[in-house]
């Protein structure tokens, strides 16, 4: 007794399935790269799994995420979207991540060239930001610049110290004006 063959049309609704999920995965790579403010390309050859998951925490908790992406997939998220970045598609030969930053890029920068003084293998190609494709040499200036919070911090201080300034020199003509009365009442006591 023969076995009636699988009808043609389950084979080609798993197929559909699997097309589905790299559909998705398309989407949240897309989703991914349209929520970031920076967006990195590593490649983590000669990583192992610890150091990749080491990589992965110390990102999350600077408010970014790495993905292991297919080169094809990843080529066709970033050439199409609303932020689309084909300055980035030919990056995608061999094992490759994208790094997607949401808060504050250069952190993410300093965390990655931080960690790759530790792990030599991480190699970073690249970065888009502002819809400009950075070079490596870019990011890492990115990474050597102060945090968000310093740089407030600096234009807050840069602005106050004229207002400062000015207070102090109000302050020091009333002083300067008591002194001079202070002063010469001194004098007439001594003159008389």
């Amino acid at each position: 007794m023969e076995l009636a063959k699988e009808p043609s049309w389950k084979k080609s609704k798993k197929l559909l399935t699997e097309r589905e999920k790299k559909v998705l995965s398309l989407g949240d790579i897309t989703t991914e790269f349209g929520k970031s403010v920076g967006t990195f390309v590593v490649d983590f050859k000669g990583l192992n799994v610890d150091a990749i998951t080491k990589l992965r925490r110390t990102l999350l908790k600077g408010e970014s995420n790495i993905l292991v992406v297919k080169n094809t997939l990843a080529k066709r998220a970033l050439s199409e979207g609303e932020k689309a970045a084909p300055a980035l598609v030919d990056l995608f030969v061999g094992t490759n991540a994208l790094v997607f930053s949401y808060a504050d890029a250069s952190a993410t920068a300093k965390s990655l060239f931080e960690f790759k003084k530790d792990n030599t293998k991480l190699v970073i190609k690249a970065g888009f930001m502002e819809g400009k494709k950075l070079e490596a040499t870019q990011v890492e200036a990115l990474a050597k610049l102060p945090s968000k919070d310093v740089l407030r911090a600096q234009l807050l201080g840069t602005l106050a110290a004229p207002m400062s300034k000015f207070v102090r020199q109000l302050a020091a003509v009333p002083t300067s004006f008591v002194r001079v009365l202070s002063a010469n009442k001194e004098k007439q006591e001594k003159g008389s």
